[in-house]
């Protein structure tokens, strides 16, 4: 027999007063009240728990805001574009200045059955993942392939920024031959900038090695910039894993787009989608911002910048600032101090090392201090330029 139920039969049956069975119950007069009368009112059914479910919920999203995150996730996966609830969440906090959680967002989506719940996925935050800690540090570069409207196969050369995800390249060749490479890195070094490291598979427009020695177009001209070149391990496509996504991102969007009737109209849908994709559309792997503004936030590498480690003194360096304001650094086998203030403490930062010039940045580009390293000196204080 439930509490509730001794408890009204003691009130009810045996005629106690209401004050008496609280006191050997252990239960507050109040609660004995609103029992008996719950039972005079509806009988057994009202010794039935209550919800404690607040009559109203504040945190509710409203019909209105729910039917508007609906009507983009339609609208979103109709064009072919992201529609996951970060994408969703992106585009409210633009329109509104506010947004529901991507949490709420994605029950919203799985209520209304666009989304069906995979608990046996890993979770994405669980791989390793490796990327540059600039831009232009390093560039990823691929073809991938592409049908016309009348089944003409075209090549799509992707380059992508291994830093930021930006888009360098997105340009359509019938076949892609090795002057059409050069072509379309010249356009990205005009527009970005020249990077300190190209990667590429062991494609015939990017190495010749496989043709028995002898360098190939984009080989000869990168190593007149200074820009060093690699190649990703045979049959290992995965070293070039961020411009293989971006191929999957950029089909799934042109798959809802009307085919195209000539190379110039599929490279203008090209075009078309490299705005987008550089400045509107929010990439989780860069904090969910645009590529353009993960671009932008850091200083940018070039030729030379990376590679030289073994000479110990051009690097990048990841650190945190001390309880005192301090972070450290190796020279010529001596341990530095750079003091930043005790402020900084606790922050993550770069130290963007070329020789004696040290920058130090937080992870969000703020450039907190630009010194010469004197190697005479352990703790290089504030002062110093």
């Amino acid at each position: 027999m439930s509490l509730g139920r001794l408890v009204v039969t003691a009130v009810v049956v045996e005629g106690r007063s209401k004050s008496e069975v609280a006191r050997e119950y252990g239960v507050s007069r109040r609660w004995v009240h609103e029992l008996v009368r719950r039972f005079e009112a509806e009988g057994e059914v009202g010794l039935a728990p209550r919800s404690r479910r607040p009559r109203r919920s504040p945190q509710q999203t409203s019909v209105g805001l729910e039917a508007e995150i609906i009507e983009l996730r339609k609208l979103l996966a109709e064009e072919g574009l992201d529609a996951g609830a970060h994408t969703i969440a992106f585009h409210l906090q633009r329109r509104h200045g506010t947004t529901p959680s991507p949490s709420t967002i994605w029950r919203i989506l799985v209520r209304w059955g666009f989304v069906t719940p995979q608990p046996q996925k890993r979770p994405k935050s669980s791989y390793m993942r490796f990327e540059a800690d600039q831009p232009n540090e390093r560039w990823q570069a691929d073809i991938t392939h592409w049908g016309l409207g009348d089944g003409t196969e075209v090549e799509i050369l992707n380059v992508v920024d291994d830093h930021s995800r930006l888009l360098i390249a997105s340009d359509a060749y019938t076949t892609t031959k090795a002057a059409d490479v050069v072509t379309s890195f010249h356009r990205g070094f005009a527009a970005w900038g020249l990077p300190a490291t190209v990667l590429t598979d062991n494609g015939a427009v990017f190495t010749a090695a496989a043709r028995g020695g002898g360098r190939c177009a984009i080989e000869i001209e990168l190593d007149r910039l200074g820009i060093r070149m690699r190649h990703s391990a045979p049959y290992h496509p995965q070293t070039c894993g961020k411009v293989e996504r971006f191929h999957q991102t950029l089909k799934k969007w042109l798959r809802r787009q009307e085919p195209s009737t000539s190379l110039r109209e599929l490279q203008d849908k090209l075009d078309t989608f490299a705005d987008y994709y550089n400045t509107v559309r929010p990439h989780r792997a860069v904090g969910r911002r645009t590529p353009q503004e993960a671009f932008d936030a850091r200083p940018r590498a070039t030729p030379g910048d990376v590679g030289l480690a073994a000479t110990s003194h051009y690097r990048v360096r990841r650190d945190r600032v001390d309880k005192v304001g301090r972070v450290t650094l190796r020279y010529n086998s001596q341990l530095h101090h750079i003091g930043l203030g005790r402020r900084h403490r606790g922050t993550r930062v770069l130290l963007l090392v070329a020789d004696l010039e040290v920058r130090v940045l937080t992870e969000d580009g703020e450039l907190l201090r630009d010194l010469t390293l004197d190697p005479s000196r352990d703790y290089q204080p504030q002062d110093t330029p």
